[in-house]
Formats: structure tokens, sequence, C-alpha cells
């Protein structure tokens, strides 16, 4: 080591643990603490070295200032708490912010209509994962909303469309429909309806007339074929 580094580390332990008489009634609280980890620590104690504040600029412009001293806009100052403390009473505030509008909004929310799609065992815990890759799109031109989804149980060749006009008075022709990919890619008729048989990966909406979708061979077997469709709506 350098004398420079002697220096530094002297430095910092003449300046961190020096004896603090004033803390001696703490319990384990005999030496000054390093002033980073201070503020890391997990609980509502105060803080053993706090922050000097004197000179600091925004501290004298909020005390010189008679309108902004008193904001409820501005979150308050906790000088001897650590960050832990001050992030619990921000989350706190927080919350109470969000609770308002959380209350409004469900409020506000209503069920427009109610179809049924499958059914299920009784049991819940033997009940499978048979709605998958729910896609929502809206369609402002035309004001109508979609819902791409796919039922897993015995029907993995299809996807679901499902749309609903944006004004829940109104209603749309072809509410629910469902297209079957099965074997629409095979070249000839006279093809086995199992030799092809495609069932869907993923779907998206490419545009408002448009559907994407990630087809995928049913069949098990090495090198499955991979298909990227792009499906007009209408």
């Amino acid at each position: 080591m350098t004398q420079k580094d002697i220096t530094f580390v002297a430095d910092f332990l003449t300046e961190h643990f020096n004896e603090a008489p004033e803390l001696y009634n703490r319990k384990g609280k005999y030496f000054n603490v390093e002033r980073v980890g201070q503020y890391l620590k997990d609980e509502d104690d105060d803080l053993v070295s706090p922050p000097n504040t004197e000179g600091n600029q925004w501290f004298n412009f909020l005390k010189n200032s008679t309108h902004l001293k008193e904001s409820p806009l501005l979150f308050p100052y906790y000088p001897e708490k650590s960050l832990h403390f001050v992030k619990r009473q921000m989350e706190g505030v927080i919350d109470r912010c969000l609770q308002k509008p959380a209350d409004v909004i469900g409020k506000s929310v209503h069920q427009a209509v109610c179809m049924s799609l499958y059914k299920t065992s009784q049991s819940e815990d033997s009940t499978p994962q048979l709605f998958k890759l729910p896609f929502l799109w809206n369609d402002k031109t035309s004001n109508i909303h979609y819902v791409l989804f796919t039922i897993l149980e015995n029907s993995i060749s299809k996807i679901h469309i499902l749309r609903r006009h944006t004004d829940t008075s109104r209603s749309v022709s072809n509410g629910i429909l469902a297209v079957d990919f099965g074997n629409f890619l095979n070249n000839s008729i006279n093809e086995s309806s199992d030799s092809r048989c495609y069932s869907c990966l993923d779907a998206h909406f490419y545009d408002d007339e448009t559907v994407t979708v990630v087809l995928k061979e049913s069949v098990e077997q090495e090198g499955k074929e991979r298909v990227l469709a792009q499906l007009p709506l209408s």
C-alpha cells in the first residue's frame, strides 16, 4: 500500500469511528456507523448520523416560500429516517391515492353479456387450464372490440373470435365464431386429413382487417412444420 492509501483509510476511520459519547445511552451504538449503510437499514429507528442540510439550496428555497412551505403536493422530508422508512411512507400515500379511483372505476364496471364457452368438473383442483391466448384488439374505425382465444380441450385446431360493439346497447352479427385450421394447408382433397393437421400456437391482430397466426403440425414427429399465416378477417 502507498502512503496515500494508508492516509485515506486513516481519515475514513477518524471520520466515521470516533467515539460518540452522546450515543452511549443507545444499545450497541457507541460509534458512528458508515454514513451510507445507515440509510439502507430496514428499521424505524432514527439515523445515527443524520445528514447536515445546512446550506442546501432546496431546503432554503422551501423555508423562504410562503406557499410551498405547507404545500400538500410536496412529500414531507424525514431527515432522521432511513430510506426504507421513507419508502414505506410513500407506498402508503400512493395506496391511498389509488384507492378512490379503484372504487369509482370498480363501481362503474358492469356485465354486458354472459356466454358459456365450456364446462369443467366441479372439483377446482382437477380443472385444467382450457382458455388460452386471450388477445384483445379494439377497432376504433368500426367501434368493435375483439378477443382472440383458443380452447384446448378438444378444439386445438380452432381459434375463436369474439366481437362486441363498444356501445354495449348495440349488438353485432356473428358475435362469436371459430376458425378451424385443421388441414386447410393440404395440397389436394385426396390427402389424408390426419397427415397434415395444424394447431394454433399464437394469434394476434395485425391490423383492423388482418389476423396473424402461428401454426404447427399436430403430428408428433421431429422437425414439425411451423407456418406463419396472415388471414383476412372477412
